[in-house]
């Protein structure tokens, strides 16, 4: 168990160990007069997250708000259980998410279809939210948590059409998920920051996820905190990485396509996965050791990436 990590602004961020492994997947607890927690992860997670917050000296049943950012398993998998445990809470969605977390049967097929036998593993169980506790936040509508603390909602699809950001004036930051990507916390300890799009299926739209982060540039925040993993206090680099690497990730799906036109989802995806990963290892190479973690989290962001870049084109092509 890691400790959790004060990022100051009364904001901690605990590694809930996603699929096993730190430096992953956090939750942020937000130390307002509402105590307020943003992402849960899968159920896997919240014995972690219970511990974090245990550690920082807070007793489930003060929690009132748990918010997730999009309803995808890794972001709000454990929502279900963790209310279990916070009985005063209320979980804030996306209006295109609510129904999927009061019944979460299609979330349970679409994840066993893709996981098959390691779903329990991984994801079991996925607790069904009672109506009653579910409020649903369109954009720009607000969020009082302490006198002097207003969250604001923002929808950011790009990554999924179910997704919103989370903007916190009082730290000047905001809470991303994964519409404008993921980050690498061990990549830092080499001095080296990178920033990559988060393209996985089945709603990726690139035109989208540029869209929000013109917003999110906007706002001229000075923090955002990634669902994976952790803050940056550099958002115009992120903004910079996004825009780089989204293009390529594109043409070389694109690339794949007209290639390999005679194969199937699965084998034009791996055939684009080892494409992006080469890109991405050769561009991590040359800052930091191969030895770094980032690596292994990495290869699983690209595999997840180039299925959602081949679906898209699909998709596109079809029209």
């Amino acid at each position: 168990m890691k400790q959790p990590v004060d990022l100051g602004h009364d904001i901690s961020i605990i590694d809930v160990f996603d699929l096993g492994g730190e430096n992953r997947t956090g939750s942020y607890v937000i130390h307002a007069e509402e105590i307020t927690i943003v992402e849960t992860s899968a159920s896997p997670s919240i014995p972690y997250l219970l511990e974090g917050l245990k550690t920082l000296g807070i007793d489930p049943s003060d929690v009132k708000n748990i918010i997730v950012t999009h309803i995808h398993l890794d972001h709000a998998g454990g929502a279900g259980l963790l209310l279990q445990a916070c009985p005063n809470a209320k979980v804030v969605v996306h209006p295109k998410g609510k129904r999927h977390l009061a019944d979460p049967s299609r979330l349970i097929q679409g994840a066993k279809a893709v996981y098959g036998e390691r779903f329990d593993e991984l994801f079991d169980p996925i607790v069904p939210i009672p109506e009653e506790s579910l409020v649903v936040k369109s954009d720009g509508e607000t969020l009082q948590i302490g006198e002097n603390r207003v969250l604001t909602f923002l929808d950011t699809p790009g990554h999924a059409n179910h997704h919103f950001s989370i903007y916190d004036p009082y730290s000047k930051g905001i809470f991303t998920g994964d519409t404008i990507g993921v980050t690498y916390p061990d990549l830092l300890s080499e001095g080296v920051e990178i920033y990559l799009p988060s393209t996985s299926p089945n709603q990726f739209n690139p035109e989208a996820m540029l869209e929000a982060v013109d917003r999110i540039e906007e706002l001229k925040v000075e923090r955002i905190y990634f669902g994976h993993y952790g803050m940056s206090k550099n958002p115009a680099e992120v903004y910079k990485q996004i825009r780089y690497w989204l293009p390529k990730y594109l043409e070389a799906g694109k690339q794949i396509l007209a290639e390999n036109s005679h194969l199937g989802f699965e084998e034009q995806s791996e055939a684009l996965f080892n494409h992006i990963f080469s890109m991405v290892m050769k561009d991590m190479k040359e800052k930091v050791s191969e030895k770094n973690h980032a690596f292994e989290i990495a290869q699983l962001d690209a595999e997840v990436s180039a299925m959602g870049i081949i679906d898209y084109l699909m998709k596109v092509e079809v029209k």
